[in-house]
């Protein structure tokens, strides 16, 4: 059932006061399904809607609400549903929303956890941001190699329940170190008097917890797992990371990726719910540092001001140059921070990529510049726009085009790599960067081709 197509169906219910059947209408639903239909709820229909939802239903929903949805429920709840609520939710998400809290605010829903379980959140907090430690599970199936097969299914049954998952049983030894890994159908398809050690391979691949989690997502996406165990830097098995953390992780680093790439600084919180002098500071301290860029462009016109008196015809092609050589910047830009992203090229490929955008830059160069050079041609035959020396001006914008927009393509392609080179973040090297370097050294190659073709003629000494 999907929860938009019963809505209207549930706001009956809800304004009829039939939260018996509500109840055992909305128990049966999907948490996620869940979560949706009370973003389409009046706050007193959320109210309703979730506090009939028992049993894991709650706080597997809980973890699917947005942050501010969360925050409303722990104040509207009773003290007690509402501790229940956080001690029940998966160490994961709930580090999740801590993570996303003030330090009083998380200390404040801290000091409603039982001692086990805030001990528990602390010690996932105490690793950094962007370590993997913070995105994993303490709750896995781990077992010993001279166990039996029936033994550990036996293990499974009466401990199973808490784990995260159990696609994977971890092999363990007398100190906790991981020794292997087995997937469950492996232990399924094994007569039970079959031991651990005769179905182990020991070739297994782990995380560390203080990893990146940018890592974590590379390791997912080279070994096609559904959960890598995580271990700390003496082996020892410590947590598991399952594939929906890893999509998170995934998500976010894609939208910083984008939002970078755009021109600002990455939003820490949704579009929605960032405030808006937030959203206006983020939006404008790279506004900024592009229109001083772009100032340089006026400071290149002022430059070649003798020239554009002399030929003011020259001026009609100042846009189509200056949008030419950035477009090809920012799209050679584009190409390689995702290829880095994706690991598809790394910085030693610097020369290779060097070698591929001089030549496709060329080639797009001439198939520009032969635009340019037949509209000004074509343009000619019917117009005195050009003035006499109309050839001379179609050469200057066709050869301008071919260099600058060669220029694009390698100043696109190479910013990322020198960023990267200097530790700094290749999405930082945005199109609208790229393109306000073009713009300035555009005209420059624009008008220093004019001078060498025109001289003479439109440009007399």
């Amino acid at each position: 059932m999907h929860a938009h197509l019963a809505l209207p169906e549930v706001r009956e219910l809800i304004d009829n006061k039939d939260l018996a059947t509500l109840s055992e209408i909305l128990n049966e639903w999907l948490p996620a399904d869940l979560a949706s239909l009370l973003h389409g709820l009046r706050l007193d229909e959320q109210d309703l809607a979730f506090r009939v939802l028992t049993g894991r239903v709650r706080p597997q929903t809980f973890a699917y609400l947005d942050l501010d949805t969360q925050l409303r429920f722990l104040k509207t709840l009773p003290p007690e549903e509402a501790s229940a609520l956080l001690n029940e939710m998966a160490d994961d998400d709930r580090t999740s929303l801590l993570s996303e809290l003030p330090t009083a605010s998380a200390n404040q829903i801290l000091a409603m956890l039982s001692p086990e379980q805030r001990t528990l959140a602390r010690k996932l907090l105490d690793y950094a941001p962007d370590a993997i430690g913070r995105h994993m599970t303490p709750h896995f199936v781990a077992v010993k190699r001279e166990w039996t097969v029936q033994r550990v299914l036996e293990f499974i049954r009466t401990h199973g329940i808490d784990s995260e998952t159990l696609n994977v049983i971890y092999v363990v030894d007398e100190n906790h170190k991981l020794i292997d890994d087995i997937r469950i159908r492996e232990i399924l398809l094994a007569p039970p008097q079959k031991t651990v050690s005769e179905i182990m391979n020991r070739q297994f691949v782990t995380l560390q917890d203080t990893d990146d989690k940018r890592t974590g997502v590379e390791v997912f996406k080279k070994y096609d797992r559904t959960a890598l165990p995580v271990v700390n830097r003496d082996g020892i098995l410590v947590g598991v990371v399952t594939i929906d953390d890893v999509m998170d992780i995934a998500e976010q680093a894609a939208t910083q990726e984008i939002q970078k790439f755009g021109g600002l600084e990455a939003l820490e919180e949704p579009y929605v719910t960032t405030p808006f002098w937030t959203m206006v500071k983020k939006r404008a301290s790279w506004l900024v540092v592009l229109f001083f860029g772009e100032l340089l462009t006026a400071t290149a016109m002022g430059f070649f001001e003798k020239e554009i008196e002399k030929a003011v015809v020259l001026a009609l092609f100042v846009p189509l140059i200056i949008s030419s050589g950035g477009n090809s910047g920012s799209q050679a830009a584009t190409l390689i921070v995702r290829a880095l992203a994706l690991g598809e090229i790394r910085l030693r490929d610097w020369w290779k990529v060097l070698g591929r955008e001089l030549s496709s830059g060329f080639v797009l160069g001439v198939i520009l510049g032969s635009i340019g050079f037949l509209r000004i041609t074509l343009w000619s035959a019917f117009s005195t726009a050009y003035g006499e020396h109309w050839l001379l001006v179609a050469i200057t914008v066709s050869s301008s085009l071919v260099g600058i927009v060669m220029w694009g393509t390698i100043a696109g392609s190479m910013l990322p790599f020198l960023l990267k080179k200097a530790g700094a973040d290749p999405a930082t090297s945005s199109a609208p960067f790229v393109a306000t370097l073009v713009d300035v050294t555009g005209l420059v190659i624009y008008f220093s081709m004019a001078w060498l073709v025109l001289r003479g003629t439109l440009l007399q000494e």
